[in-house]
């Protein structure tokens, strides 16, 4: 059978190896051995609070699971408006906003609204891989520029400036980011959008962390930027990681106006709508009981990154930017690896360093975490991602084994 170029264009998950292998390890570990601790994927432990998994029973008791338009229910629309309002101070139109199957499906969308076949996407090395692979199912290619922890991992205007071409069609930023768990500060998120905005591009932001910032410098969405920009800003959230929703598989976008009717379009065609049940659901989101819970959990995670990011810093695997959101730790095991015997680059880009240093750790620790491999190509032997979506307990077992094994 003859397979689409454009299906073998797109890499391995390789996280998605390492939990198949951790989960494996642990199926072979005997009635006194450590169980394994998953540090390694970007799950929040909690699930959606009592309120919302009332609204899913209702909604299912009472047939609410025909088809909804594709743009979404239009009081979940208003709802996401006016979490906007309450929380960032924005006055979004809810008629800009499009309820989608999971942030993947408005990135899928976006994708294919807006890049053409050879359009050049800029995006920083290291990013969560997916998005490119979102550029690139759209017949674009995904151009990515190291960003050093100098810069908070994040784009700055004048690389922007500098690599932009002919081809280039935009930028797709991240911000709280996957997997450093920064964000991009504000000045300089203005100073990219001004230029994309010169050249006719387009600026997409991944806010899918947002809810989670932690920093009052940081906690802002691109949508709120000056003079227009925050206008022309397409930004692409989900219920997944602040609402703690994975499953349900439900995110929105908010386009400029004149998008929204293409989008609408795709969206008929490729998805009909999100799931019924989850956009019901969706609605308890915004109740008062439920953003109380929801603060109380950022709360959580912000004590959980307070307490294991200095502790993986003081057994020496820095963190060398602390993250202002998400749940996320990107250490630099490079010393680690030295000292343990590992060779800092294999055969392959990635497969040294902290890919093998991954393997050791569910081996020596029983601690599965997530190689720098999927991130990019700047360095991705140098870095691990931990994840703090854990329980503080189990966050602290890993700090004691860690310790041990050095």
């Amino acid at each position: 059978m003859k397979i689409a170029q454009r299906a073998q264009r797109v890499e391995p998950f390789y996280v998605m190896e390492l939990a198949k292998a951790a989960s494996a390890m642990a199926a072979k570990a005997g009635p006194g051995d450590r169980p394994m601790l998953y540090l390694n994927i970007g799950e929040p432990d909690f699930t959606a609070p009592p309120l919302v998994q009332a609204a899913a029973e209702r909604a299912v008791h009472a047939g609410r699971s025909q088809y909804t338009p594709a743009t979404g229910l239009p009081a979940l629309r208003e709802a996401i408006s006016g979490w906007y309002a309450s929380r960032f101070g924005l006055h979004i139109d809810p008629g800009r906003i499009v309820v989608t199957a999971g942030a993947s499906a408005a990135l899928q969308l976006a994708c294919l609204a807006l890049i053409e076949a050879g359009d050049e996407v800029l995006m920083p090395d290291p990013s969560y891989p997916c998005n490119r692979q979102f550029v690139q199912a759209a017949e674009g290619r995904a151009v990515l520029i190291p960003c050093g922890p100098g810069q908070r991992f994040q784009l700055s205007a004048a690389q922007v400036e500098e690599h932009w071409r002919p081809a280039t069609r935009g930028v797709l930023l991240a911000s709280p980011s996957n997997p450093t768990g920064t964000s991009i500060a504000r000045d300089e998120l203005e100073h990219i959008a001004r230029f994309v905005r010169r050249q006719g591009g387009v600026t997409l932001v991944d806010e899918i962390y947002l809810g989670l910032s932690f920093d009052a410098d940081y906690g802002h969405s691109a949508l709120g930027l000056p003079d227009g920009l925050g206008d022309e800003v397409i930004s692409i959230n989900s219920f997944s990681k602040y609402f703690n929703m994975t499953g349900w598989r439900l995110g929105w976008l908010v386009l400029p106006p004149a998008l929204v009717p293409v989008v609408e379009r795709l969206a008929q065609n490729l998805f009909i709508c999100a799931s019924t049940i989850a956009q019901h659901a969706a609605l308890a989101c915004f109740e008062p009981d439920s953003l109380a819970e929801y603060e109380r959990r950022r709360g959580e995670f912000q004590a959980r990154r307070d307490v294991f990011i200095p502790e993986l810093n003081r057994l020496g695997l820095t963190v060398p930017v602390m993250p202002d959101g998400a749940f996320y730790a990107w250490a630099d095991v490079a010393p680690l690896c030295e000292r343990w015997g590992i060779p800092l680059r294999g055969e392959h880009p990635g497969d040294g360093g902290s890919w093998a240093l991954a393997f050791e750790l569910m081996r020596r620790c029983q601690i599965a975490t997530t190689p720098g491999r999927d991130f990019g190509n700047a360095d991705p032997w140098r870095y691990l991602r931990f994840s703090t979506a854990n329980s503080m307990a189990q966050l602290r077992e890993a700090v004691v084994r860690l310790e041990q094994a050095l």
